[in-house]
């Protein structure tokens, strides 16, 4: 019976996408100029999180946006603090509630190192790495290909998805279509800052968020094998600094060299304990708490396309961490070096004995991992190999007591998060995804990166999921962040889908 309601489901949303990607796609021929044009004109919204000036009139502007479009907008506010944009779109006769969480904010910029100023877009007839040139923004539709891109700070993370969801409404509403849901729209604008006031937001607006029955998180790239993907759980993250001690001030190395513990080598050899020659983690209990994959989720991972290969020859990586596969990699807690410091090299290098040195840990967690306890493993492998720990810089005392001396400053962070593929608003949305992007959809279990996803799985309880669209080399973070058009189409083909999907 399952089975052929499935089958039934699938034929529904297959009719149902036909007419979606023949609308959407006449839409865009004859909205795809005035598209690209509003994408421009958000994009040139300068957008750091701390830039709260910038920040409103991106927040200012996007309630604009959805209120022409008939949703109830306004601004959460906290003194200080980037405004979340609240639209509400009620449907008569709903029997559920989804939300589209998007964030407005950016990364900040070094503009030296863009192309291109990161705050005034501009049009590319391809990407910049394959030999791309600047050309005129399109006037007409027959000038624009999918392959073109648009360059400018956000534009693929994470102002696209915003783009596309005022133009699936436009599309579904210019078409009389029926939208099948109510509709949640919660605009970020500090995810790029940490998302530090989200949990309070989300705590203080709880008859605002309490009815949503599913959260769609319009972020991050498509799968790097470049076919479409739904994305199903985030890593956590959490990290620390650690620095090690020499003398109490820095030495000539000619005069103490080999008499004097050098506290880069003391750091060296006790972060290279940490892993073994294979790059796998061999601190006591760090895999101990992760939680198995479903039977549905071990079978979603062995239908995703190995990209190993493809990934060493595109980022000249010889020899990978692991014996595993990317895809399996994704699915274990990581230990990663971010930073090494101790004196100086090149042209300020000095014959010295620096006084200390100081390494910034970041650590990945996956489903099962608390963020505390692994920072305690941790602790207690530095423990093991013979250092007294301390928080504050050792004093007088304590460094003739202890001969190896390690301070440790823990850094915040967060649990990671997963949605059960097996639920029946995930199988929906399944469905409904895969009519419109093809029978590639990969379904991934877990995201490398990370999001505050828990706050919403695990706080509100409700299930969410990452529906992304951006193309996977969109530079995110980084100079010459863009967006390939191509992408742009396909996202408001998908968020109409998912807007008027049946129940």
């Amino acid at each position: 019976m399952r089975i052929i309601s499935m089958l039934a489901l699938l034929l529904t949303f297959s009719l149902q996408a036909q007419d979606i990607n023949r609308l959407t796609d006449q839409h865009i021929e004859e909205n795809g100029v005035q598209i690209i044009q509003d994408f421009k004109a958000l994009l040139s919204i300068p957008n750091v999180a701390f830039d709260l000036p910038n920040i409103n009139k991106n927040a200012e502007y996007m309630v604009a946006e959805l209120e022409k479009r008939g949703v109830q907008s306004k601004l959460l506010r906290m003194v200080g603090t980037p405004p979340i944009v609240y639209g509400y779109y009620p449907v008569k006769g709903a029997k559920r509630t989804i939300a589209f969480y998007v964030h407005y904010d950016g990364q900040p910029v070094d503009k030296t190192n863009w192309t291109n100023d990161p705050w005034e877009p501009t049009y590319y007839n391809k990407a910049i790495f394959e030999g791309g040139e600047p050309m005129d923004f399109p006037t007409s539709f027959d000038q624009i290909s999918e392959d073109h891109r648009i360059y400018a700070r956000s534009a693929g993370d994470d102002k696209a998805p915003i783009v596309t969801i005022l133009s699936a409404l436009d599309m579904i509403q210019a078409n009389k279509l029926k939208v099948t849901s109510n509709l949640v729209f919660f605009f970020e604008g500090q995810e790029e800052a940490g998302s530090r006031q989200l949990q309070q937001y989300l705590n203080d607006n709880r008859e605002l968020v309490d009815e949503i029955d599913l959260w769609l998180f319009c972020d991050g790239p498509i799968h790097q094998s470049r076919r479409p993907q739904l994305v199903f759980g985030v890593r956590g993250v959490t990290g620390m600094e650690i620095t090690t001690y020499g003398p109490n001030r820095p030495l000539h190395s000619g005069h103490y060299g080999n008499w004097a513990p050098v506290p880069g080598q003391l750091l060296s050899n006790l972060i290279a304990s940490m892993k073994d020659e294979d790059g796998n983690v061999i601190i006591d209990g760090f895999y101990d708490d992760v939680e198995p994959l479903s039977d549905l989720e071990q079978q979603a991972l062995a239908n995703i396309p190995l990209i190993d290969e493809s990934l060493k020859a595109e980022l000249g990586i010889n020899d990978p961490e692991g014996t595993e596969s990317y895809n399996e990699r994704l699915l274990l807690p990581s230990l990663t070096i971010k930073g090494l410091s101790s004196g100086n090299t090149g042209k300020l290098a000095r014959n010295v004995v620096p006084a200390t040195a100081t390494a910034a840990i970041g650590m990945r967690l996956v489903k099962g991992c608390d963020p505390e306890k692994q920072k305690d493993l941790v602790e207690a492998h530095i423990r093991k190999q013979g250092f007294h720990i301390v928080r504050e810089d050792p004093d007088q005392e304590t460094r003739m007591k202890y001969p190896k001396i390690a301070k440790v400053t823990r850094s915040d962070g967060y649990p990671a998060a997963r949605t059960s593929m097996d639920l029946p608003i995930i199988q929906e949305v399944i469905a409904s995804t895969k009519v419109v992007a093809g029978e590639d959809l990969i379904l991934l279990p877990t995201l490398g990166g990370s999001l505050p996803l828990y706050l919403f799985t695990d706080e509100l309880q409700k299930p969410a999921i990452i529906v992304p669209i951006a193309n996977h080399d969109n530079n995110q973070h980084a100079e010459d962040e863009n967006m390939r058009i191509g992408n742009l189409w396909y996202g408001i083909k998908l968020m109409g889908a998912l807007m008027t999907m049946e129940k």
